[in-house]
């Protein structure tokens, strides 16, 4: 099993979407980065913002495409390219429509699941190997309100549940970054909300 080399939050840009549950993925690299006096740069080449952190004992990389969400895949592609890194060795952080605030699961391939950030990575890819970080967002109920959930800001304690799930995801990175994928799931998918 190949080390994570690219670690990349997927959300979308600017201050008015900073809160979002859309944007859990950024939250999660933003919060590695802070917990390492780490400061993200604009790399326009990549069309993101990008840190470096240690984890596990290995630099990594951290990405936050400064796309719209529909359109991360061209950033990721941009910095898979650039770093000369395989989709292997990527984790790519999202917000999880299907899994409860509180709830974190890793996975590896797999199809897009109607999230359009996985959808346009796997357009620019053609496949869809590389690593997810799932951070359940909760449902609204119904499709019909599925945008205006995951454009809105969470409540108070399903803020907490989400800042939760990111915390226990961060503990158990530096096992997925040195390969130890099954054991991170193990201790992920065990963990209670």
């Amino acid at each position: 099993m190949a080390e994570i080399r690219l670690i990349v939050g997927l959300g979308n840009p600017g201050p008015e979407h900073a809160h979002d549950r859309h944007n859990a993925g950024f939250r999660l690299v933003d919060t590695l980065a802070e917990r390492q006096g780490a400061r993200f740069g604009l790399d326009s080449k990549l069309f993101g913002e990008t840190a470096r952190v240690q984890i596990g004992g290995r630099d990594v990389w951290l990405l936050k495409p400064a796309t719209f969400m529909n359109l991360s895949g061209k950033s990721v592609a941009a910095a898979l390219r650039f770093w000369k890194i395989e989709p292997e060795q990527a984790l790519l952080v999202h917000d999880e429509l299907d899994l409860p605030p509180g709830t974190a699961r890793l996975k590896f391939d797999g199809g897009h699941g109607g999230q359009n950030g996985l959808r346009d990575t796997i357009r620019l890819l053609g496949h869809g190997r590389f690593h997810r970080l799932r951070i359940g967002i909760g449902h609204p109920g119904h499709k019909d309100r599925v945008v205006g959930w995951v454009l809105g800001k969470p409540g108070k304690d399903d803020d907490i549940l989400i800042g939760r799930a990111i915390d226990d995801a961060i503990d158990v990175l530096p096992l997925v970054v040195n390969g130890d994928v099954n054991e991170a799931m193990k201790r992920l998918h065990t963990s209670k909300p």
